[in-house]
């Protein structure tokens, strides 16, 4: 991933020397449950310790001529750890090595990813209880439809991030496994119990069963759940990008004294950041049919799935962890323009109402279609003309023979649709 989307904590993960510290550990780890069990001498994993150092050009020099990473590996520590180095890897694959290694990577990843969207849901909570009562319009395919508050918008990706938090656990769960089997994973030349050890020792799961490989299913439901978290980014980022258009102009992405919008046009003030993480959430999601398409190895393996992996690993994460932070520093600088959420909410003459005109005419005898006709023919007098609802309403007879006018006027009543917020507000922020 490039420097422009990426944040040193998790960038790290995915650096060789921190790839290669992990295969060490794998390595010293199934040594020492060869120690306890007999299998190799005692002293072994302490001399190697002592001795063994990473040295990142020097393996990729390795690998440059033996054209095999974990050979490289392996070689460059024997060279600093000598002839004590020989028990490694005894009765390993390659995959053991690198499945158990990339699976811990995801997870060390994936507890930064939750860090971000912990952070991201304290922020849209934040706004979300700040703007409860603050009035907007609600719209269904783009068009105005009837008053909401914008705190409510803030809710719905509260709980779609809720959401995404409890995926993403079930998906670090799911793919925090190890597996230290060997080849076409039977066994036959390693101890299960090594493997046991392994696991506890790295804090992962044993996987049940494996091939020469870790199912890849797994790793499809992970890659998988980043890219729903990145379409709930892409949908937040495309809300401020609606409302930030100079015709609605309902809230804005925070502008810096300095910043500059535009090189041609002093004016401008562009949703930016908003429309960065569009084009991210693209680039995250891109990963998830490599990933489902990755299920489908020969036989006991192949590797059709490795470079693809060496890809999405990194790139997938770090973009996301870097979406999830932009979008939180998005959020909490968020400018709201409640006036300007009034003046839209009214733009319409009153229409916004007109579903409780219909609810009232039905209530009092007219059938739906009747009511519905009676309505239709007001709101598009109001909607042609630029009149106002409330008045075309009032001065309709068929309506007014049997409504009063005081009653009609109650109609027109913006508390009618906040009056079950709080209860929206409770079962939504309820702790479970």
């Amino acid at each position: 991933m490039i420097e422009r989307y990426s944040r040193k904590e998790l960038k790290a993960i995915w650096e060789d020397y921190n790839k290669y510290f992990i295969w060490l550990n794998i390595e010293l780890a199934a040594a020492e449950a060869m120690e306890k069990l007999k299998i190799i001498p005692r002293g072994v994993v302490k001399k190697v310790k002592s001795k063994a150092k990473i040295n990142v050009k020097r393996i990729l020099d390795i690998e440059n001529k033996v054209k095999h990473d974990v050979i490289a590996f392996l070689t460059s520590i024997t060279e600093k750890a000598d002839k004590e180095a020989r028990y490694l890897h005894k009765g390993m694959t390659s995959s053991d090595v690198l499945d158990t290694c990339f699976n811990l990577q995801l997870k060390q990843s994936g507890k930064i990813l939750l860090k971000d969207i912990d952070e991201l849901l304290k922020s849209i909570k934040k706004q979300a209880i700040k703007h409860k009562f603050t009035l907007c319009i609600g719209r269904s395919h783009g068009i105005h439809a009837e008053p909401i508050t914008f705190g409510l918008k803030m809710l719905t990706f509260y709980q779609e991030f809720l959401r995404n938090k409890k995926r993403l656990e079930n998906s670090i769960k799911e793919i925090s496994t190890c597996a230290i089997s060997g080849a076409v994973g039977t066994f036959a030349n390693i101890d299960p119990r090594i493997e046991s050890y392994v696991a506890k020792k790295l804090k992962l799961n044993v996987e049940p069963i494996s091939t020469q490989v870790i199912p890849r299913d797994r790793h499809a439901q992970f890659f998988s759940t980043l890219g729903i978290i990145a379409s709930s980014i892409e949908r937040f980022a495309v809300e401020i990008r609606h409302l930030q258009r100079t015709e609605v102009l309902e809230v804005e992405e925070f502008f810096g004294k300095k910043q500059k919008g535009s090189s041609a046009m002093p004016h401008k003030k562009n949703p930016i950041l908003s429309e960065n993480l569009t084009g991210l959430a693209r680039l995250i999601r891109s990963s998830v049919i490599p990933a489902l398409e990755n299920v489908a190895l020969w036989h006991e393996r192949d590797i059709s799935h490795s470079a693809v992996e060496r890809n999405i690993g990194p790139d997938s994460t770090i973009t996301l962890d870097f979406a999830l932070y932009r979008l939180n520093n998005v959020v909490k600088n968020l400018n709201v323009y409640p006036k300007n959420m009034m003046k839209n909410l009214n733009i319409t003459n009153g229409i916004v109402f007109s579903q409780r005109v219909l609810l009232e005419l039905t209530n009092i005898g007219f059938t739906r279609e009747e009511s519905y006709k009676i309505v239709q023919k007001n709101a598009m007098k109001s909607w042609n003309d630029n009149s106002s609802f409330y008045k075309n309403i009032v001065n309709d007879k068929k309506i007014t023979n049997k409504i009063p006018v005081n009653k009609l006027k109650k109609l027109f009543n913006f508390s009618y649709h906040t009056k079950k917020i709080n209860i929206i507000f409770k079962r939504s922020l309820k702790k479970i």
